[in-house]
């Protein structure tokens, strides 16, 4: 049925045809990403809201805005992309989130939270000063409906004098489960109450920003669905519309409805073994250490379980913070009990924490305030693309003042940068991709800004490298050098940030080269050039270009970007030649 479906046909379908459809859509969408990964319970819970939207409305002459992105599978299946959806998350195949280089149908990229209102309320302004007519229309979940910025955008609703329709799609989750005020607030108006008064009023704080309040709706029930998304089309000729609806998560498949959170993004293992995961070893070593440092901390931005820290929360729960989908906040906190001595460690993904910049600037580092920022998935994170690429930490965090930066090889050098972190008196970020795939024999204390020589070379080729991923790299490019009597020395790069300025002036090497997973700008790389811009070296740094990297398999991005062994080996090989 959803072969060469188009939306016209959609529209003639009886609703029968479209439960029989939307049942074909969750086996699509189930088969798809147990194959190739992806996300699952959040797309389960989504798919006869979608269909009834493409049944009501015209896209892609509509506009439709998710918030995230990662629930738009049933989206894409109902706009030309069944052939390519198996595919998903494959290199050069569909995106897991809203590209508009990839469908007209996809009217606004996306990938973190909070942006859709802003978003739709831009687009429909802009409708409004060109004089045309269409339906702007904001999915976006509770988890999200948590950040800052959805406010912002609400606080300019009468300013802006247009009208959206934003769907509050409510399942109680975003990764982990909901928190907060505002979803005690959503809790409120999902209730029965046996006297509609009362929910009434509760529902008066969105008329105070503009929003006309139509709540609570089934959202799984797709003839409901379609009579509601009916009404509420007319009544946008007039007003914006907060229509208010519940789903189940996981939707259809009882693995996913039982487990939502750990169903949410699908992982496929690879045929190499994992040793574990970064997140593991961060709980497991911050739980022990807070057993005897009562100052210790643990802070979160709704994704708890994710970052290892469900056995912290549980045993410390007067010291576990959750904040729901709020970076910027959860930064300050951090900041603020920092200075009321307490330790605060807040874990969060690298691409999140791109959000957070001016906190850790202004609040954490200029205040000087002992507050370890536990930085995971850095590096190419893959599948998720470019909203989820971790490439960008080691530049825009090297430029600020007091902060310090450490990088470690595996997961044995993490959980010693962690014991180091409760004696440092100040700001430390600490970087690390999802996996560790090696473990390293050589094991060195750890003094602030040392690094340490893996192997030893002949004196004219030293390759720095920072970060289990780069230094892996850099050894095999090392090793195959060596089948060809070239002896390349291969430094640990572990601080970014201060640099070994001790191990660098003693280095007699001509040839410097850097390997890095980040972006070249503002990363390690720039750090060594600068560093040597008056010595007479040759520097040539691998890292990633200047653009965005799409998605695709890790190791499969790194070779493609030119940071790879075999990159390293043929630059050192075509010189020795040249």
């Amino acid at each position: 049925m959803l072969k060469n479906l188009t939306c016209a046909q959609l529209k003639r379908m009886t609703l029968k045809e479209l439960l029989a459809l939307s049942e074909e859509i969750r086996e699509t969408i189930t088969s798809t990403v147990l194959k190739n990964g992806g996300h699952l319970s959040s797309n389960l819970g989504m798919v006869e809201l979608t269909v009834a939207l493409y049944y009501v409305f015209d896209f892609p002459k509509d506009k439709l805005v998710f918030d995230v992105g990662h629930q738009c599978y049933t989206h894409k299946l109902l706009s030309g992309r069944f052939e390519d959806f198996s595919s998903l998350r494959q290199r050069g195949g569909v995106s897991g989130f809203p590209k508009r280089e990839e469908s007209n149908y996809d009217c606004y990229n996306t990938g973190h939270a909070g942006t859709s209102v802003s978003a739709a309320l831009g687009i429909a302004k802009a409708r409004d000063i060109k004089g045309e007519d269409f339906s702007v229309i904001a999915v976006i979940g509770d988890g999200s409906f948590n950040n800052g910025l959805v406010y912002e955008a609400f606080n300019s609703l009468r300013l802006l004098n247009t009208n959206i329709l934003l769907i509050l799609n409510d399942n109680g989750l975003s990764i982990a489960p909901t928190v907060g005020s505002m979803h005690e607030y959503l809790e409120i108006l999902s209730e029965d109450f046996a006297h509609n008064e009362k929910k009434d009023r509760h529902a008066k704080i969105f008329e105070r920003f503009g929003f006309a309040y139509d709540g609570v709706y089934d959202g799984n029930n797709l003839e409901e669905m379609i009579k509601k998304l009916t009404e509420v089309k007319d009544r946008l000729q007039t007003e914006s519309v907060i229509l208010h609806v519940i789903t189940k998560k996981g939707k259809g498949y009882a693995f996913c409805e039982d487990d939502p959170e750990s169903t949410h993004g699908i992982s496929i293992k690879k045929t190499d073994s994992v040793s574990m995961e970064y997140s593991q070893t961060l709980g497991k070593k911050l739980t022990a250490l807070a057993e005897k440092d009562k100052r210790i901390v643990a802070v979160t931005a709704a994704m708890t379980s994710s970052l290892g820290l469900s056995d912290f929360f549980e045993k410390f729960p007067k010291r576990s913070v959750d904040v729901g989908i709020c970076e910027e906040h959860a930064t300050v906190l951090c900041a603020s009990m920092a200075a009321e001595g307490l330790k605060p460690y807040y874990a969060v993904y690298s691409t999140f924490l791109q959000r957070s910049y001016d906190e850790i600037l202004i609040d954490i580092c200029s205040q000087n305030l002992p507050v370890t920022l536990c930085v995971d998935r850095a590096g190419v994170s893959g599948a998720d693309g470019e909203t989820h690429q971790g490439v960008f930490d080691l530049s825009f965090l090297s430029m600020i003042p007091n902060l310090v930066i450490a990088v470690p090889k595996d997961v044995n050098e993490f959980e010693r940068m962690i014991e180091f972190s409760t004696v440092l008196n100040g700001p430390l970020a600490i970087r690390y991709p999802r996996e560790c795939k090696r473990i390293f024999r050589k094991q060195t204390e750890i003094r602030l800004g040392e690094w340490e020589k893996i192997c030893e070379g002949d004196g004219k080729y030293a390759i720095l490298a920072c970060g289990e991923r780069a230094l892996s790299q850099s050894l095999a490019a090392a090793e195959h050098l060596a089948e060809h009597n070239i002896k390349a020395a291969v430094i640990n790069a572990r601080f970014v940030k201060p640099l070994d300025n001790r191990l660098l002036d003693s280095l007699t090497e001509k040839y410097i080269l850097t390997v890095e997973d980040n972006a070249l700008i503002g990363g390690f790389g720039t750090l060594i050039d600068t560093y040597f811009a008056s010595k007479d070296k040759i520097i040539k740094n691998f890292a990633y270009a200047d653009k965005f990297i799409p998605h695709g398999g890790v190791n499969e991005l790194m070779k493609e970007f030119g940071v790879s062994a075999q990159a390293i080996a043929d630059y050192i090989t075509t010189n020795e030649i040249g």
